[in-house]
This record gives C-alpha cells, structure tokens and sequence, in this order.
C-alpha cells in the first residue's frame, strides 16, 4: 500500500506542478553550448516564460507532457516512496532511537536509483514532448511527436528498446542525488520540527514545514544535474541512436561548463525552485497525510 499512496501523492503534486515543469525545461534548453549575449532569448525569467508559452501555444502549451509526466511520477515516486516507507518501518534508519542522517541519504538514495531507471523511457518522452513549441519560441532540439503512446512506439521502432533508455544514466545521478537529498532531509527536518514542539506531533503543519525546508536543499542539489540529464534525453540522436551533441554524461557536463560556464550548470535555478520546491513539498506532505489516513482507518 506504501507503493501506491507514495504514487497518487506525487501526481497529486504533478498536476499543479507540470506548468512549472514545461518552464523549467525550455529554460534548461535555451542558448545550449552557446555563450551569453550570442543566442535570442525567447524567455527571460519564470514568469516571462509563463507569459510568453501562454501567449504563443496557449493555455494548453503549460500543461505538455502531462500524461507522461503522470505515469511517471505514479511508478517513480510509488517505488521511490514506497520502498523508502518499507525501509523506514523497518527501523533500519535510526541508530539509537535517532534518525541516522547517513543511513537515510544512502536508503533514499537507492530508492532513487531503483526508481528512476524504471521511470527513464517516460521521463524521455515528457522531455521531448515539453521542449516541443511553435518555431517562433522554440528552443533545443525539436522532435515531433504526437503524443506519449505514438512516442514511445515511434523511439522503440528506430532505435529498439535500449533506445527507450537513452540518457537514463545522467537520470540515475539526478534522481539519486535528488532522492538521497529529499528523503533524508525530510525525515531529520521532521525531528527537528518535533523537538522545537512548535506544532504537536500528528499536525499536518509538521510534514509542510520538513517539505520547505527539504525543497531547498534538492534544489541545489539536482539543478546541475537536472540540466544534464535534460539535455542528454532532449539531443538530437544519428540512425544508430547515438546523441550528435553529447557522447555521455561526462562528455554533456565539460562541454556545458567549458561553453556556459558554472551558470550554464543552474540555468532555470528558479524555475527549478517553483517547480521542485512545490513539488517536494506537496508530495511529501500528501504522502505524510496519506500515510497517517492509511494507518488511521486499516
């Protein structure tokens, strides 16, 4: 049950986050391997961006990758959630009663990496699918799928299914690091909100305030990485599926930061803020609440 309550708690948060989600990753996208002041910018901050895909694609364009980006967050975030719960329960996280800062960076981490290599081919296709754009304001390379299914069938059909899984290895870096971040923030924020007895123990206000302070620490962390992977899943790719502008992790990380510098490493910094952040901190604080509904009423 831990599976599922982790899932609709991260597509609970999905759902108001996704157009935060399409500006973030046109923002990654902009002026790729091309240094300042040598590419047009078609957005020039959040807000901007909101105005600009709205005005050009419509109301509709914020809300691209939706679908993938739903069964995404349900089946990473049910396992990533899910198996991080089953690890807590088990105790296997405290060390004299306390939560072991080290052992649950290194449980959410592995939840991560499980995760996200099982979420990688609908996490590609949300990324193709939230960078496409009219031509006006388009930016990174341009696929032109129709949809998740035709998507999915369409990369499976010319690369097989290995192609299905391109880029996934920049995705286990984010997502782990991410996870690993997230997860053990939380659990030691909720002690420390405990034992400032601010709010009683089984206030909901406990899961908000461990969620806020945990969102800024992902966000510094997965940023760098987000952009990556971004990228590494967006390249345009040859006939035998190898990208024509990275190689590989290693390869995408020198050429950003030898192009765009370190701030070519946190482009969409805020964008990634009011995605992330948000995110964190609503699936965090629905999984919380879920889980306490669950245990209430079994």
């Amino acid at each position: 049950m831990d599976f599922v309550l982790g899932g609709v708690a991260a597509c609970g948060a999905c759902l108001l986050t996704n157009p935060l989600e399409v500006v973030k990753t046109r923002m990654q996208l902009q002026g790729e391997l091309k240094s300042r002041g040598t590419y047009q910018v078609h957005y020039r901050n959040v807000f901007h961006a909101f105005y600009t895909i709205a005005k050009v694609e419509g109301v509709a364009g914020l809300q691209k990758g939706l679908a993938p980006g739903l069964v995404y967050q349900f089946f990473m975030n049910g396992l990533r959630l899910g198996s991080f719960a089953l690890i807590e329960s088990s105790g296997l996280m405290q060390t004299d009663g306390r939560v072991s800062a080290a052992k649950t960076t290194v449980a959410g981490a592995v939840a991560g990496v499980v995760a996200s290599v099982m979420g990688s081919p609908v996490y590609l296709v949300k990324t193709h699918l939230q960078s496409q754009s009219t031509s006006s304001i388009a930016v990174g390379h341009q696929y032109k799928h129709q949809g998740m299914i035709h998507a999915l069938v369409a990369i499976h059909r010319e690369h097989g299914i290995l192609g299905l899984w391109r880029g996934s290895v920049a995705a286990v870096s984010r997502v782990s690091v991410g996870s690993a971040a997230q997860l053990s923030t939380f659990s030691a924020s909720k002690e420390f909100v405990i034992d400032l007895q601010v709010f009683s123990r089984g206030s909901w206000l406990v899961a908000l305030s461990a969620g806020m302070i945990s969102s800024v620490v992902v966000v510094l962390a997965m940023t760098p990485l987000d952009v990556l992977s971004t990228r590494l899943y967006n390249q345009p790719v040859d006939h035998l599926g190898k990208g024509q502008l990275y190689k590989g992790f290693t390869d995408c990380f020198s050429k950003t930061l030898k192009k765009e510098g370190l701030t070519g490493l946190y482009k969409g910094l805020g964008a990634s803020y009011f995605r992330l952040g948000p995110h964190t901190i609503l699936s965090l604080f629905f999984w919380e609440e879920l889980r306490k509904l669950y245990h209430q009423h079994r």
